[in-house]
């Protein structure tokens, strides 16, 4: 074996290491991978780990003429890297939901494999499929084609069973097995042609590497969609949970209303009938919702609690900046929590300030509250907790929450929403199109709908791009609409 050879060996055995060991560790520590995933990972990046490492160590074995080492060395690196082989026919076989105990796939791959290692234990004992001469060369007999029947037939098997499932796996999966098959097979056609280089080893395990990067992003998307649509299911879970207390307050409040003032009962029935198709309708939507609605259900709760508690609630609102979405039932369970744990007996009144601003890419929410002291404990608990307004703000729009102490009592609640793509494109052609025409830019309404023409209108006022007299419409309500509030 060449000098040139024996470095690059090494080289390949040292990167096999590399990837199979952070491979390994990835595989052990990434949480979204499924139990079964991350079994067969382990198995194969444990594998490769041994395999390359035998790699490494026989260049040293080269070097420094252990001769005793070679042949063994050789044999470890031949079996590990067979390994692999019925290794994937599992894995295929998981990933189409089929039973691998039962399938004739790995019957017909597991024959093979021991037919293979019963051939490669004879290879111990023989020189006619390869030998090691004393010198500590390594030469391959004339029945050396024969050791490289099984394998090559293990791996066509592979491609029949992958092709035949074609169906049953996504396109990431797809992609995925297609580079862990065709990169060995790359390799074997590469390798006659240089006599001595152990390619096929490495080119299993980069392509062992890529699929795990293929199928780690699929199960990490899986695991984002599952936990969105957990959130999702939550927040119909806590409508349908709504306090009990709170609802025989309100329906007592209207029995009495009914025949001291009849026209405060209609209006009360007004409001929790509004709260209610609020709360209700959250159930179904997975979009996030215009602040104005969630403004909306917000003014209906407290309608409510301030026909209960009087002039001992007073709710100020400051929201210049009402041009942005959120997810359902965000506002909401903010101001109830506050008025929940604000509310004090001994005191003369809760005072709560609801303000919204334009912040750089985005828009911010301040809740503030002067009522009791704030606690930890105040962030979870009956309906829908800030935790789970937390978890959903950042799964379903990219949005934070931060709640602190206010100083001489109560607590301030802040959000932060993010600018969604189509906010951030419209705005950048607000500016392209000021650098071109100057401050005064009259955005086009051909082809556009009256409520996108009214949403671009708006978004462009709102960063100070267009002004009322700009808005290029005949209709008087869209101009309305575009720069109202």
């Amino acid at each position: 074996m060449t000098d040139w050879t024996l470095l690059v060996n090494f080289a390949m055995g040292t990167a096999g290491m590399a990837l199979s060991t952070l491979g390994l560790i990835l595989s052990i520590t990434w949480r979204p991978i499924a139990r079964w995933t991350r079994s067969y990972f382990i198995a194969n990046f444990l594998v490769m780990l041994i395999c390359s490492s035998a790699i490494a160590v026989d260049y040293f074995a080269d070097i420094y003429h252990y001769v005793a080492l070679i042949k063994p060395l050789i044999f470890i690196e031949s079996l590990t890297s067979s390994l692999l082989l019925p290794l994937l026919t599992v894995y295929l076989l998981k990933l189409c939901g089929e039973s691998w105990r039962k399938s004739p796939l790995f019957a017909t791959a597991a024959a093979l494999w021991i037919i293979y290692f019963a051939l490669l234990v004879y290879t111990q004992f023989t020189s006619v499929i390869y030998s090691v001469s004393p010198e500590g060369v390594y030469s391959r007999g004339p029945l050396y084609p024969l050791l490289l029947v099984s394998p090559a037939a293990i791996m066509l098997l592979n491609s029949i069973g992958f092709l035949h499932r074609w169906k049953k796996l996504s396109f990431r999966q797809r992609l995925a097995l297609c580079i862990y098959i065709t990169a060995p097979l790359a390799a074997i056609i590469i390798q006659m042609f240089f006599y001595g280089l152990l390619l096929v080893s490495f080119a299993a395990i980069v392509g062992a590497f890529v699929m795990f990067v293929f199928i780690l992003a699929e199960m990490t998307d899986m695991a984002v969609r599952q936990t969105r649509e957990n959130a999702e299911k939550e927040i119909g879970l806590k409508v349908l949970q709504m306090r009990p207390h709170f609802i025989y307050n309100v329906m007592t409040s209207i029995y009495y209303l009914v025949d001291s003032d009849p026209q405060a009962a209609k209006e009360a029935i007004r409001d929790f009938s509004k709260y209610l198709h609020q709360n209700f309708s959250a159930v179904v939507k997975t979009e996030n919702v215009p602040f104005e609605e969630e403004l909306a259900h917000t003014q209906a709760y407290l309608a409510i609690e301030k026909r209960r508690f009087g002039d001992r609630l007073d709710v100020t609102y400051d929201t210049p900046d009402t041009f942005f979405s959120l997810p359902p039932l965000t506002l909401e369970p903010i101001v109830e929590n506050a008025v929940k744990h604000g509310m004090d007996p001994d005191r003369d009144a809760l005072h709560i300030l609801i303000q919204t601003r334009t912040a750089e890419d985005g828009s911010e929410i301040t809740i503030t509250d002067d009522g009791t002291e704030f606690r930890p404990s105040d962030l979870d608990g009956d309906g829908l907790g800030l935790k789970s307004v937390s978890e959903r703000l950042a799964l379903m729009c990219g949005g934070s929450l931060r709640i602190t102490p206010r100083d001489g009592g109560g607590a301030i609640v802040s959000l932060w929403i993010p600018n969604t793509k189509k906010d951030s494109r419209t705005v950048r052609d607000g500016i392209e199109a000021k650098h071109e025409f100057g401050p005064v830019y009259s955005p086009s309404i051909s082809g556009n709908s009256a409520n996108e023409t009214a949403y671009r209108c708006k978004l462009l006022y709102k960063h100070g791009f267009i002004d009322s007299d700009n808005v290029m419409s005949g209709d008087e309500d869209i101009q309305d609409l575009a720069v109202g509030d």
